[in-house]
């Protein structure tokens, strides 16, 4: 059977082709490979295995360890920042393991990045892996100065250490101190992705996410529901592009040295909404819930230029190409009574 993804697997094999061959029968740890990254992480990884017939294996971290559908797949028990080590040895490591905010207090949150990440890096020192990437965050640089329409890797910015809204944001900051650490102590070869904001397959409609909500609303036939007065500037990068940005930054980026990951195509909230109700239903009402702020509207979007200088990525797929897509893989989940 040719799985829904097919195409958007495809297209992530040929734009990362030329680089895979460093796991030839090689073995790969990845943590937090159930959330949307790991799934992601994990189709992209079993449809170039079999295509390119690397012979490679991975094995996941996972507090509900499960049976796989890829003979190359394997579940490990345990919790991020406790695991035990699992035998063997593994050439590479992804550790995209975090804690959603729905879901934990902010200690439980900043103790799960921290110590999560310290743990796994440990095990890669004794393991001598010979390559880390970490999935951090845009949440590193703070509050987005509304001057700055992109904001560039260099910003020196922080979260505010005093709100506990910031948990995330210095969770991350920490995560990349101590990968820094370990390079430096250790020679691991540490790579780091400042993850934004994506779009996508396996993406929940009824969480957090702005978008995801908008496109449940959209096919719900609206009204699309924007909770606040849709001024915010946000980019979405669809999740096969962000495989490619993450593969590539794992295999050829430069050790600790911080890649922004997302879409530099900012816009309003409002406008996001009004992308999706055209992509889907156009004559959805886009619901306004707050009347307009006199404040400047914040932003969140990323430059991207190191990483098409130094590695040649770029977004390919457009967010009105992304909807669609999205959207397909939806209805066709939902025509065969399986939840996307």
């Amino acid at each position: 059977m040719t799985p829904p993804l097919a195409a958007d697997l495809d297209f992530i094999l040929e734009r990362t082709r030329d680089l895979w061959e460093e796991v030839r029968g090689e073995r790969i740890f990845i943590t937090g490979g159930t959330g949307f990254f790991g799934r992601w992480l994990l189709e992209s990884f079993c449809w170039i295995n079999r295509r390119l017939s690397l012979g490679a294996t991975v094995l996941v971290l996972s507090r509900t360890p499960r049976l796989a559908e890829d003979s190359a797949v394997h579940f490990h028990p345990g919790d991020v920042r406790s695991f035990d080590y699992p035998d063997g040895s593994f050439s590479h490591i992804i550790h995209a393991a975090t804690s959603s905010a729905a879901q934990v207090n902010p200690l439980e949150m900043f103790e799960t990045i921290v110590q999560g990440t310290r743990r796994t890096l440990d095990f890669a020192n004794e393991r001598k892996c010979r390559k880390f990437l970490l999935t951090s965050s845009g949440a590193v640089y703070g509050v987005q100065p509304p001057e700055i329409t992109h904001i560039p890797e260099t910003f020196p910015g922080a979260p505010d250490t005093l709100n506990s809204g910031s948990v995330y944001g210095e969770g991350k900051r920490a995560a990349e101190l101590l990968c820094g650490v370990y390079h430096q102590l250790y020679g691991i070869d540490t790579k780091i992705a400042r993850c934004f904001a994506f779009a996508g397959p396996h993406l929940p409609l009824d969480a957090h996410f702005a978008i995801g909500n908008f496109v449940r609303d959209a096919l719900a036939g609206g009204p699309i529901t924007v909770n606040g007065d849709g001024t915010p500037y946000r980019s979405y990068l669809y999740a096969a592009d962000l495989m490619i940005w993450l593969w590539t930054i794992l295999f050829a980026g430069a050790a600790c040295r911080p890649y922004n990951v997302g879409s530099d195509d900012g816009r309003d909230i409002k406008a996001i909404a009004e992308t999706v109700a055209r992509c889907i239903h156009p004559s959805a009402e886009i619901r306004i819930m707050k009347p307009p702020s006199d404040s400047t509207p914040s932003r969140y979007v990323p430059a991207t230029g190191r990483a098409l200088a130094e590695l040649g990525l770029r977004t390919e797929i457009t967010l009105e190409a992304a909807i669609l897509r999205w959207v397909e893989f939806i209805r066709g989940y939902t025509m065969n009574g399986v939840p996307p």
